[in-house]
C-alpha cells in the first residue's frame, strides 16, 4: 500500500460480488475513462417500475462455457468510443469491486468484449483515490491457479445442448481459432479442436471412417469448420472431403477451398463471372518475359507466387529491369507465377470484406505499413472500419458465390474510377476485422452453421 492506495500492475484479478462474479481478470488501463465488462444477451426490463438490465458474463478468457447470469439496475445509457474508434450505446450499472482486501463502488458499461483479450477493463474513474498503477508490472496482487478458478466456477459451466462441431485446423492458439471455439461454446454447442496433422482416413466403401491420434474414431459430428493453412491445403482438403463423404456438413467445402487456393484458376472463374480484376499475365517460357511485362502495362508491376497467401509470395518490381530479373529468377526455380498490373492509386490500401452466408457482415480498410506496398496486418499494417459502395458489396458477394464459399474474405482495391477484385480467401483471419469493429464475427460463422442445419436453440432454465 502507498498512502492507503493499492498498487496494481497492468492486469489484476478482482471480484464483482454484487453480480455473483467471484474472480475476473481485468485490464488496468488509466488511458480509458470508463470501465467495461464483457456481457452478452443484454436485455433491459422493468422491476417494480425501475429500469433494470439482465445479461450474461463469460468471466474467463478463451472460455465460452462458463456463464454467469447477472441482473442490475440501469443508471444510465451512454455512447462510448472504443479503443478501435467505433462508437456504441451502452448500458451503465453500478456495482462493488473487490480488490486486495478492499472494496468500493464503481460504474461499469456493458459491452461484448469477445474481440478484446480481457473480460473486464478497469478505467481511471474506478481507480480514483484507490489505486496506483505500475504499468510495467502485472499481477502484483497475485495470480490464481487453474484449480482455484475451477473451484469458483465449476458449477457455472454450461453443458452443451446444441450441435457437435469440429474445428479442423493446425494451431489451437491462433486468435481466429480460439474465437471460433469460444463463439460455439457461448451458443451452447460442443465444439472441439481437431488438429489436421493428427487426423487420418479409413477409405471403405461400406464404412468410411475418420481416425484421430491414439486410434480414436471421430463420430457424431454435425458440422466441421475447416481452417486450413496454405501449407496443409492438400491434406486438409482431403480430410474435409472425407468428412463430406461421411455425411458431415462442412462450412466451406473441400472443392471450394481447393479452387480458392489456386490463384490462376480462381481468377479465371472470377473473370468468367464478369468480375473486374487487375490485368494479369501468366506464362511458362522465359522467352515470353518481355511480352508478359508489356501485357500488364509495364513496370512497376506485381509478381505473385500461385501458392502464396496472406501477402507472402507477393513482390513489387519497380523497374523493367527488376521485373525481368524477378520473373526469370522465379521461372528458373520452376515456380508458377502471375504477373499483375500495379494499381498505384490504391496507395497501399485495400478493403477486406468478410462475407458469411451471402452477406457482407463487416468491411475494413487495411493500410500498408511504412515502406510496404501491400496492406497486411501481419506485416505491420493497420485496419479500420470502412463503408463500402454498393458496387463493392456486389463484387464481394458475387465473388464468394462464384467460388462456392459460405465464408470468405474478399480483398478489393479502389482503382481509377472503379473497384478491382484482388483475391478471395477461404480461411480469412478474424483478428483484424473483430479488433476494428468490436463485432462478434466468429458468432456469425456459428450462426451460418445453425441456419444451414436448421438448428433451433433450446430455451434453458
Amino acid at each position: 500500500m502507498n498512502n492507503n492506495k493499492i498498487i496494481v500492475g497492468s492486469e489484476e484479478w478482482c471480484g464483482l460480488p454484487q453480480i455473483n462474479i467471484p474472480v475476473i481478470k481485468s485490464r488496468v488501463d488509466s488511458g480509458a475513462k470508463t470501465s467495461a465488462l464483457h456481457a452478452v444477451n443484454i436485455v433491459p426490463f422493468n422491476k417494480e417500475g425501475i429500469p433494470w438490465v439482465s445479461f450474461e458474463v463469460h468471466p474467463l478468457q478463451n472460455d465460452g462455457k462458463t456463464t454467469i447470469h447477472c441482473e442490475a439496475p440501469i443508471i444510465d445509457k451512454r455512447r462510448v468510443k472504443s479503443s478501435s474508434g467505433t462508437s456504441e450505446s451502452r448500458y451503465v450499472i453500478r456495482t462493488i469491486i473487490a480488490m486486495a482486501e478492499d472494496s468500493w463502488e464503481i460504474e461499469v458499461t456493458l459491452t461484448n468484449r469477445d474481440s478484446m483479450g480481457y473480460r473486464m477493463l478497469l478505467g481511471r474513474q474506478a481507480m480514483s483515490g484507490k489505486i496506483l498503477v505500475d504499468p510495467q508490472s502485472s499481477l502484483l496482487l497475485g495470480n490464481l491457479s487453474r484449480d482455484i478458478i475451477h473451484q469458483f466456477y465449476h458449477t457455472y459451466e454450461k453443458e452443451p445442448t446444441g450441435l457437435k462441431i469440429g474445428l479442423l485446423a493446425s494451431n489451437p492458439d491462433l486468435y481466429s481459432n480460439r474465437r471460433i471455439i469460444e463463439a460455439g461454446q457461448e451458443r451452447g454447442h460442443d465444439i472441439e479442436f481437431l488438429s489436421i496433422k493428427d487426423c487420418y482416413i479409413k477409405l471403405d466403401g461400406k464404412n468410411p471412417e475418420m481416425h484421430y491420434r491414439g486410434g480414436r474414431i471421430l463420430t457424431g459430428f454435425d458440422a466441421i469448420i475447416p481452417r486450413i493453412r496454405p501449407s496443409a491445403t492438400f491434406y486438409g482438403c482431403a480430410l474435409t472431403r472425407h468428412f463430406e463423404a461421411m455425411g458431415v456438413y462442412t462450412l466451406n467445402t473441400a472443392s471450394a477451398i481447393t479452387q480458392s487456393r489456386d490463384k490462376l484458376y480462381s481468377l479465371q472463374l472470377l473473370i468468367n463471372s464478369g468480375l473486374p480484376i487487375p490485368t494479369t499475365g501468366f506464362a511458362n517460357s522465359p522467352l515470353d518475359t518481355d511480352e508478359l511485362i508489356k501485357m500488364v502495362g509495364g513496370a512497376p508491376l506485381i509478381v505473385k507466387l500461385l501458392e502464396g497467401t496472406q501477402g507472402k509470395g507477393v513482390v513489387l518490381a519497380e523497374t523493367k529491369k527488376a521485373a525481368e530479373s524477378l520473373i526469370n529468377a522465379f521461372k528458373s526455380l520452376r515456380a508458377n507465377i502471375l504477373v499483375q498490373e500495379f494499381i498505384k492509386e490504391a496507395n497501399g490500401k485495400d478493403i477486406r470484406c468478410f462475407v458469411v452466408n451471402g452477406k457482407v457482415v463487416e468491411s475494413i480498410m487495411r493500410t500498408a505499413a511504412p515502406g510496404e506496398f501491400r496492406a497486411n496486418i501481419h506485416m505491420g499494417g493497420t485496419a479500420t472500419l470502412t463503408k463500402i459502395t454498393a458496387e463493392e458489396k456486389r463484387i464481394a458477394i458475387q465473388a464468394t458465390k462464384t467460388m462456392n464459399l459460405k465464408v470468405a474474405g474478399v480483398d478489393i482495391i479502389r482503382g481509377q474510377g472503379s473497384p478491382l477484385l484482388l483475391e478471395v480467401n477461404s480461411s480469412p483471419g478474424l483478428e483484424g476485422i473483430e479488433g476494428a469493429s468490436n463485432k462478434d464475427i466468429a458468432g456469425k460463422m456459428i450462426e451460418a452453421i445453425e441456419k444451414d442445419l436448421k438448428f433451433k436453440k433450446k430455451n434453458i432454465g
